[in-house]
């Protein structure tokens, strides 16, 4: 017998799309950098992963972030919470480049000072002359080590060294150097939706921190010592 043939765009089960973009649950991030004339950009950006002690971020070529960065490679990238996501969104409607203004899906409007405009406060850094956002509960000082292009020439791709992390007081393992999992949540922009983390699920056979059992019948959490 023969197998029905797949209808178009249909393969096993699975649609072939076409997406227009491809934002499969990736942290916000908010990054700092210095204008020439000594002033400070905000921008938030949705492509950045870590390896390491280096953090990957992909840039719009148009944008005040990569110009800057090219020229004057400190920066500060600073992680907001869920509850953020509206400050995040309002400076995603800003530019910082005049040149900029009116274009993109949005029609950017050119703003100099995005910390007044999206009411996040400057907080100085240590080792970079960018500042941190003070609101921000991970903070990242990092330094661009190479600033290029994609394979398309269409995004920049900046490869940037922390060289030192601040984080809340609550969010570290008491006596450790270790984020506790369970106490971030990071704001996530899931095709173009903002998300925040749901329950843990599990752990990697090589974390060094305890994992969490299901919430117990009280409702309580119960660690899982290795």
């Amino acid at each position: 017998m023969e197998n029905a043939p797949h209808r178009a765009g249909h393969d096993g089960g699975h649609l072939t799309i076409t997406p227009s973009i491809l934002y499969f649950g990736t942290p916000v991030v908010l990054l700092t950098t210095e204008n020439a004339d000594g002033t400070v950009n905000l921008a938030p950006i949705s492509s950045a992963w870590a390896l390491g002690q280096v953090v990957v971020l992909g840039l719009g070529r148009q944008g005040q972030t990569g110009a800057n960065l090219a020229a004057r490679p400190e920066l500060v990238i600073s992680l907001p919470e869920p509850g953020q996501w509206a400050a995040v969104e309002h400076l995603g409607e800003l530019t910082g480049r005049p040149a900029a203004a009116g274009h993109g899906p949005r029609r950017a409007r050119y703003e100099p000072d995005k910390f007044t405009a999206s009411g996040f406060r400057a907080q100085a850094s240590h080792t970079v002359r960018p500042p941190r956002v003070a609101e921000c509960p991970i903070q990242l000082e990092a330094r661009a080590a190479r600033v290029g292009t994609d394979t398309a020439g269409d995004f920049l791709i900046v490869e940037a060294r922390v060289l030192k992390v601040h984080a809340d007081p609550r969010l570290v393992v008491p006596g450790t150097q270790h984020i506790e999992p369970a106490a971030w949540s990071p704001l996530i922009y899931n095709f173009r939706h903002y998300f925040g983390l749901g329950p843990e699920l599990g752990h990697s056979g090589i974390s060094e921190t305890p994992g969490r059992k299901p919430e117990a019948a009280d409702g309580s959490r119960i660690f899982i010592d290795r």
